[in-house]
């Protein structure tokens, strides 16, 4: 496998969030996220961490943007911090944290790495989660606020926009299991969250296109390969249950302008949805889109049972309406996650959107791996595993090209270790150690091996940045 496999068009990239690298979270202006304040809730995070400091990106992204250069990569994605841009979730744009996105995203260029920035990962102003957080309509129309402002302000220097990264995870694992911030545990309630979040990308991309007249604009959506465990009717169903809530809740409104009924009746949750997800609603959640950003990580196995596997992204409340399914262990190898490897997997995903929209262009934006690293002598970091199942995946997408799939981009997961939301700094992600006491920055194996694939200077000179 090489990268002269794939199309010079493919986009090759690397991915991180706000919060889970950039630190300064009191600095020059930057407002209380809703992780700011979970983190500071006891036993809300595995090891008692936080991103008050994080990767110190905020101070140490130029370092950062050279280890990019070094590896070779085309692009960039990163997640602009909403509190950083208005503390309050409202009002004028903070114009240090515009600086910074601009100084960042100009850093890029002069790299030739193409900055892709998504709007919202997850770092909700606490001010707006004390009015009712994304359980609140009004929280739709601040984000298209605030999407339209950085448009206005950085569009000159970014033209790929993420609207949402997974908004599964922001009202699910935020307002149903209560797992990630803001931490509550609402229930099937958390379904109306999921409705003001897809509001809110669909207010936003009229904005975006508005303000940025060539804009590529995307949404990006975490999706799983389903299987049901046996052909039994109930296995069937529980599989359907768990694909409905995961998938196609988020499919379909952005994709064919409708929420999938059955999933509405395994929430009762169907009044509320017909009284409060209007046409309207609808209307702008399914505006035309550039392309459809895709995180892959895993494939679930269902069966009909009692309570849930731990590896069910926390528990079971995570998926409400589902409490009597189970998801297998099959016995495949796992990431220090928990999470089964399933390379095959991500091209069944890419098939799912596809069969709905033939001609959206497909990108994978996150796809990767933990493992318990291991510093070896001189501070290198050998990990064969996460070198193997970059390979894995990667061979999958270009099988997916190679079927006629309309893929676009591989942006790998992570470029550096970082605060992983609910496990803190116990998981590591990154293709790039870092070592949280001194910031120190060490490519691991994989980060070698990426580099050498796509040709960066790093995969032969161990002192070679870049820069």
């Amino acid at each position: 496998m090489q990268r002269s496999d794939f199309p010079d068009s493919f986009v090759w990239g690397s991915a991180t969030a706000s919060y889970q690298i950039e630190g300064a979270v009191t600095e020059d202006g930057r407002g209380p996220s809703i992780w700011d304040t979970l983190t500071r809730r006891p036993g809300a995070i595995a090891d008692a961490t936080n991103g008050d400091i994080a990767d110190d990106h905020y101070h140490r992204w130029e370092e950062d943007v050279a280890l990019m250069a070094g590896l070779g990569l085309d692009a960039y994605r990163f997640s602009i911090a909403w509190p950083r841009i208005q503390a309050d979730g409202r009002g004028a744009a903070n114009p240090a944290g515009l600086d910074f996105y601009r100084r960042l995203a100009e850093g890029l260029l002069e790299r030739g790495i193409t900055p892709w920035a998504t709007l919202y990962h997850w770092d909700l102003p606490q001010a707006l989660e004390d009015r009712g957080g994304w359980l609140e309509r009004d929280t739709a129309f601040r984000f298209a606020e605030y999407s339209a402002t950085v448009a206005e302000n950085l569009g000159d220097v970014i033209t790929n926009w993420i609207t949402l990264n997974e908004p599964w995870c922001s009202s699910f694992l935020g307002y149903a299991s209560g797992a990630h911030a803001p931490g509550r545990q609402e229930g099937s309630r958390a379904a109306r969250a999921a409705h003001h979040l897809l509001l809110g990308h669909g207010l936003a991309v009229p904005e975006l296109r508005r303000a940025v007249p060539d804009a590529n604009v995307g949404i990006t959506l975490n999706l799983y390969s389903i299987r049901a465990a046996t052909d039994r009717g109930e296995d069937i169903d529980a599989a359907r249950r768990i694909d409905g809530l995961g998938n196609r809740f988020f499919l379909d409104p952005v994709l064919r302008g409708a929420y999938p009924s059955d999933v509405l009746a395994d929430l009762d949750e169907e009044a509320w949805f017909a009284e409060n997800a209007a046409p309207a609603d609808l209307a702008s959640i399914s505006a035309p889109l550039d392309f459809l950003g895709i995180n892959y990580y895993s494939r679930h196995t269902l069966r009909a049972g009692g309570a849930m596997h731990p590896a069910a992204d926390g528990a079971a409340s995570a998926y409400p309406g589902s409490e009597s399914v189970e998801f297998v262990d099959t016995g495949a190898e796992k990431t220090f996650m928990g999470w089964e490897i399933h390379p095959d997997g991500l091209v069944d995903v890419l098939e799912m959107a596809h069969a709905i929209a033939p001609e959206l262009p497909l990108h994978i934006t996150e796809n990767g791996s933990a493992y318990e690293d291991v510093v070896g002598e001189g501070g290198s970091v050998d990990d064969p595993e996460r070198t193997a199942y970059l390979r894995q995946h990667i061979a999958a997408c270009r099988d997916a090209i190679e079927r006629g799939l309309p893929l676009g981009g591989y942006f790998v997961w992570s470029l550096i270790d970082n605060f992983e939301w609910a496990w803190g700094h116990s998981r590591r992600f990154g293709i790039v150690h870092v070592d949280y006491e001194t910031q120190a920055r060490t490519p691991k194996t994989s980060g070698r091996w990426l580099a050498g694939f796509l040709g960066g200077p790093l995969a032969d000179d161990p002192d070679a940045t870049g820069s």
